[in-house]
């Protein structure tokens, strides 16, 4: 294809990209990456045209075959690391030609689409099983600060705006507005008509092409209107621009006139003017109305779409497979989500798409030991006929094969003791169900291949399967991560209160600790589900992580930690001493409630794991006979009465 300017990513002596727009054109296949505005690129490319059809003896386009040229193309953003599509909502079969046409240039990985709060954009890309290559957003302070110097542009003088690669717009602080002054003359002046020319205009996607940050309807395109910057002497020139500027900064708070990326207000506010205030309800849109605590804690992978009924991997493998020492491939070819969706392929024979995320970090509170809590993927399966797509968690084994092999075993051994570990898994979930622990209703496993990359050279490339453990994802919100102004509604605060003393009570039966002691509740694997006035109705426990840890002959040190839910909302609830009774009250009913149907069927309780293996001390049916024994023994309102000792309220 023809390339008017230089190669998407050829930055300057300072390291600078050369520019930061570009235009692909599909109808004559081309690309322009010349500096300016993509108004500029097109007339360019027609100019281009033009002239290589006088070479070759013909007319100059028409004025139909010019805007068939425009029609048929699409704006670009470039960034550093990747180039992004911004594309049309109602023309996606274009922007997903522009995609197969850029490939030609750079690598997959690195091509990204934008406009992902449009539901058209997003919907394109998910039945593709895409969702990877919706461009991310900042996770962290660092990153945004990260992303607002990268978004330092010039248009055709200096790098003075921030450009917002959504919209198109170009924003100047007062601060910078400001520091013109420094300029010579003739720089000043060129800068000035610049800003006057393109705050008039607008882009193809109706955006301005420049405008000023923070000054809303108080200075703006209005006060350059009747400008004759081209006549006037420097003097007066000058006078202009120190007007200007202190109009400027009249029309900004006195706390945000400077750029300050380490201000954490100026920050947040160009931040939210770089994303556009449009993009905020894509936070849930786009994770299918997952917690807000998923929001940009999932990293969309690779994996394939699915047409006619076949599976047709994702090409980015193929660029892994022959550059398997490329960082950035080995990180976003995550094999397990190709597995993982040949699973879905081979069990299901009528899904439209699957897309597999990894989600980056825990989401919950427990304090780390060196777990693999990285190892946790999000599923979105849509299936033909099915209004919506469904949801799926899935947690890769603790202690699986690879696990014991670094550990010394041999292979048989390591298979064996991994296929315990499973088992003891389900166990635990059952009988943390026998004991009143609302779980999930469904969990299964599933199985994948892998082949062994660990510190024992003897068993390198082993083929092993891994078990991960499949569950429905809830809809709701982790107790711990609710609002404080959810907290401050007299009845939300004490339906949740509810809430969390019937879950302690079962938590507190199975003794759910880590190896260090530490009680494990109320740190992120308590999910609440409202109703629809938002007020909370019923509390899941995602995760038995921790269960039947702790199975001594009575409970040991634990009031502080179930007096602590209490605790830290005390200042947050209308009323804490109401908030402390609903607690206690429900735990004691609960613990009551979940004891007296222990004696009841005390024969069926006691039978539960009776043939399973109880050789070991750590075997789980012993486990489980001395949570009964403690059970059986247990004063509730002796165990309330403690945690009510610990209450600050």
């Amino acid at each position: 294809m023809i390339i008017l300017g230089d190669h998407p990513f050829a930055k300057n002596e300072q390291g600078r990209l050369k520019s930061r727009i570009a235009t692909v054109f599909l109808r004559t296949p081309g690309l322009v990456t010349l500096p300016g505005i993509h108004a500029m690129q097109r007339a360019a490319w027609v100019e281009e045209l033009n002239r290589r059809r006088r070479g070759e003896g013909l007319a100059d386009l028409t004025e139909a075959q010019a805007e068939m040229e425009w029609k048929e193309s699409v704006d670009l953003i470039l960034d550093p690391e990747a180039i992004l599509i911004r594309p049309d909502p109602a023309a996606m079969p274009l922007a997903f030609r522009a995609d197969e046409l850029l490939q030609e240039l750079a690598p997959k990985n690195r091509i990204r689409f934008l406009y992902v709060n449009n539901r058209a954009v997003r919907d394109a890309l998910r039945e593709r099983g895409e969702n990877w290559r919706m461009s991310p957003l900042p996770r962290t302070g660092e990153e945004m600060e990260a992303m607002i110097r990268s978004s330092r542009v010039a248009l055709g003088q200096g790098v003075i705006y921030y450009y917002n690669r959504l919209t198109g717009t170009r924003y100047v602080t007062c601060a910078t507005f400001r520091s013109l002054a420094d300029l010579d003359g003739e720089a000043l002046r060129r800068h000035l008509v610049e800003i006057q020319t393109h705050c008039r205009r607008r882009n193809r996607i109706g955006s301005p092409e420049i405008d000023f940050f923070l000054s809303g309807d108080a200075f703006g395109e209005a006060d350059f209107a009747e400008l004759d910057l081209a006549g006037m002497d420097e003097s007066a020139l000058r006078a202009l621009h120190a007007d200007l500027a202190a109009r400027f900064e009249e029309a900004v708070s006195p706390f945000l006139r400077e750029d300050n990326p380490a201000d954490m207000e100026w920050r947040n506010r160009m931040f939210s003017a770089l994303i556009g205030q449009r993009d905020e309800p894509i936070r849930e849109e786009i994770l299918m109305g997952l917690s807000p605590e998923f929001y940009m804690q999932i990293e969309w992978l690779p994996g394939g779409r699915i047409e006619e009924g076949e599976l047709i991997f994702d090409r980015v493998f193929d660029e892994f497979d022959r550059d398997s020492e490329n960082p950035e491939l080995r990180r976003l070819c995550d094999l397990r989500a190709r597995s993982f969706i040949f699973t879905y392929i081979r069990e299901f024979g009528d899904i439209q798409y699957a897309n597999i995320g990894r989600i980056a970090r825990s989401l919950s509170n427990r304090s780390s030991d060196g777990e693999r809590r990285h190892n946790v993927y999000l599923a979105q399966v849509k299936r033909i006929g099915q209004p919506d797509p469904m949801v799926y968690i899935l947690r890769v084994q603790k202690r699986g094969v690879a696990e014991q092999l670094n550990a010394g075993k041999e292979l048989f051994g390591a298979i064996m003791e991994a296929e315990e570990y499973v088992d003891y898994v389900l166990d635990r979930r059952l009988g943390c169900r026998q004991l009143g622990m609302n779980l999930p209703p469904r969990m299964v496993t599933r199985r994948i291949r892998e082949r062994y990359i660990g510190p024992v050279q003897a068993h390198a490339g082993a083929v092993y399967w891994l078990t991960c453990f499949e569950r429905d994802y809830i809809d709701g919100r982790a107790s711990d991560k609710l609002s404080p102004a959810s907290l401050r509604d007299p009845v939300f605060s004490l339906r949740l209160a509810g809430l969390l003393g019937e879950a302690a009570a079962p938590n507190l039966i199975v003794g759910c600790r880590r190896a260090n002691g530490e009680v494990l509740f109320d740190q992120g694997d308590e999910v609440i589900s409202f109703d629809f006035r938002g007020l909370p109705t019923k509390l899941f426990v995602a995760d038995h992580t921790g269960s039947f840890a702790h199975v001594g002959p009575d409970f040991g040190d634990f009031a502080e930690a179930y007096a602590a839910p209490v605790n830290r909302r005390a200042v947050l609830t209308p009323d804490p001493a109401a908030f402390a009774k609903a607690y206690l009250q429900a735990l004691r009913l609960e613990f009551g409630r979940i004891q007296e149907e222990y004696r009841r069927h005390r024969r069926a309780f006691r039978a539960l794991f009776r043939y399973r293996p109880r050789d070991r001390e750590d075997r789980f049916a012993v486990r489980w006979e001395r949570v009964l024994d403690r059970l059986e023994a247990a004063d509730p309102e002796a165990l309330v009465a403690a945690i009510r000792d610990r209450l600050t309220v």
